[in-house]
């Protein structure tokens, strides 16, 4: 099956629009940690089930804006798009999960450690899946983050499940996303129609039981688990288009954005103890994150020498 996919912009250069985009999409993940801190009293898989159900409408309005709905028709014809889009909505509500819960549980340094690690993690999958070579700076960045992990874990006595599960898991949905053959507005559309029987009949059950918080308690709860579908899809959208339209190495310093803002987020906004192992695990990745950007620059001006003289 042949599917569209969505034009991807020159790799060389960076557009005014895919910054604006880009920048637009991680400063709303920086401040996602206060709308979700407002739903704290609302379990973590009922904000979920409402972040895939209100999520549908407008996934599907920009599709039918951009007259791309052909595509999806096509994907969901083919059990073989239909078991890859399966398993990416697995993977991205499985972190929505654990985000949602970290941050209503006072977890948010967690959290935006977890997203911190991602980009370190992500070069350690393309390694052992897709055979690309890390190079000696980039494994001294992984070594680094491995480091701040271990001191985690040594401290607390186990492993520091949220930062894990959310690095993990992100990490995971990012490689089987590269992998799912259509564009990145279809591809989020394919998954939110797939988890969307699951969100229905959790919140429809939850209605009926009297167990939900959805028109129960307040307009001002039922109001926020409405919007959970807008702070969901248009940070999505918006990355999704910026990222075709930016250069890698930009793409690489800007995801640093909202892990920053959740961090300062939890430090100054939900009071969290910023003190003991996390006093040390943190600087190290931040140690690490600069020395893979610099990686990352470094092949790229290299790439570019090469090219001109050829």
């Amino acid at each position: 099956m042949r599917v569209r996919v969505d034009r991807v912009a020159n790799e060389s250069t960076d557009s005014r629009s895919g910054l604006a985009f880009a920048v637009s999409a991680y400063l709303l993940w920086g401040i996602l940690p206060i709308y979700m801190k407002l739903l704290a009293h609302v379990s973590p898989a009922e904000v979920v089930a409402h972040r895939v159900a209100w999520s549908v409408p407008i996934a599907a309005a920009v599709l039918i804006l951009l007259g791309r709905v052909s595509d999806l028709v096509q994907a969901l014809k083919s059990p073989k798009m239909l078991s890859m889009g399966l398993l990416t909505a697995a993977l991205i509500s499985f972190n929505w999960t654990v985000y949602v819960w970290a941050i209503a549980n006072d977890h948010a340094l967690d959290a935006a450690l977890g997203y911190y690690i991602n980009p370190l993690f992500s070069v350690a999958l393309g390694a052992i899946f897709l055979k690309e070579r890390p190079n000696l700076i980039q494994l001294v960045a992984i070594g680094f983050a491995v480091i701040a992990v271990v001191i985690l874990t040594v401290s607390a006595g186990s492993l520091p499940v949220v930062t894990v599960a959310l690095f993990v898991s992100w990490g995971m949905y990012a490689l089987a996303k590269k992998r799912l053959p259509i564009g990145p507005n279809q591809g989020f559309l394919l998954e939110v129609l797939v988890l969307l029987p699951f969100a229905l009949g959790y919140i429809f059950y939850l209605i009926l039981t009297g167990a939900g918080s959805f028109l129960v308690e307040g307009p001002v709860t039922t109001l926020l688990l409405l919007g959970c579908g807008a702070v969901t899809a248009v940070p999505l959208l918006l990355y999704s288009n910026g990222a075709k339209r930016l250069r890698l190495t930009t793409i690489a310093i800007l995801q640093y954005i909202a892990p920053t803002m959740i961090f300062l987020c939890a430090v100054f906004i939900f009071k969290e103890p910023f003190t003991g192992p996390k006093v040390i695990a943190f600087p190290l990745i931040w140690i690490a994150l600069v020395v893979y950007t610099a990686s990352l620059i470094s092949s790229l001006g290299s790439t570019k020498s090469g090219s001109k003289i050829r």
